[in-house]
């Protein structure tokens, strides 16, 4: 099982970390990741960042071989270089996937915690919206989008989930292997809904535990109308679907191709 070596073994546990222009913050989020949890190794997944993310990538793993780089060729979108970590790591053999922004909002310091919750689950969140979880430094617009997201989405969907656009994630290595990651083609909020919906639905154990998250302070949120549209659109569709009781290839399948 994946929990027996979340802490022992060089390849057990892989942190994917997707960049586009963060020159200004990865420095810092791979040495507290290194701090959190000094045995994890990183992938940094560089969409051809054009403020030179991916020469500084190079030069941190050249110095520690706890870090590795995937280039991409251009800017494809979050969901995207996920999928490409995860391939990446699922080729390696790496027992626990973790997905991490590199912007600072996901506390490497919460990632042990996680780690502890993974024994009971398949996949762990790392949730604002349970007791204990907090957002720092958003404004309120962006509060009440994220959580009029969620709410409609457990509505939509009927799951449980507080925190199903969370990002900030856990992953065991059977879940990935057996998800059919090759037709996941949603982005940003709208792919990590499809995730674990994916999760949920394949009948995996999914947690929560609450983590602080706090709003970039370089940098620029790849927030975008276009990710809110994509969102809405898609778990409407999935959520009818579903009460409709179509076949499992009607959903999420067609609603990702569509």
């Amino acid at each position: 099982m994946a929990d027996q070596h979340a802490h022992d073994g060089t390849k057990s546990l892989v942190v994917v970390i997707p960049t586009y222009n963060e020159r200004d913050n990865l420095l810092q989020i791979v040495h507290r990741l290194h701090a959190a949890v000094p045995t994890a190794h990183a992938l940094i997944v560089d969409d051809a960042s054009p403020d030179g993310t991916g020469e500084l990538a190079d030069g941190l793993a050249a110095e520690d071989d706890r870090v590795q780089v995937l280039h991409r060729q251009a800017k494809d979108g979050l969901g995207a270089a996920y999928l490409a970590g995860f391939s990446w790591a699922l080729a390696r053999d790496y027992q626990v996937v973790v997905q991490m922004d590199a912007d600072g909002s996901h506390p490497p310091e919460a990632l042990p915690g996680m780690l502890e919750e993974l024994a009971g689950a398949d996949l762990v969140l790392g949730s604002r919206y349970v007791p204990g979880g907090t957002v720092v430094n958003w404004p309120k617009h962006r509060q009440l989008l994220s959580r009029g997201g969620n709410l409609y989405s457990r509505l939509a969907l009927g799951v449980q989930i507080k925190d199903i656009t969370a990002g900030y994630r856990v992953f065991r290595r059977h879940l990935l292997a057996e998800l059919a990651l090759g037709e996941v083609n949603s982005q940003g909020y709208c792919f990590q809904i499809d995730m674990a919906w994916r999760a949920v639905r394949a009948g995996f154990r999914v947690h929560e535990v609450p983590i602080t998250f706090t709003e970039r302070e370089r940098g620029n949120s790849k927030m975008s109308g276009s990710i809110v549209r994509e969102a809405l659109w898609r778990v409407t569709r999935w959520g009818v679907t579903s009460r409709l009781g179509l076949g499992e290839e009607d959903q999420p399948r067609d609603a990702v191709s569509a």
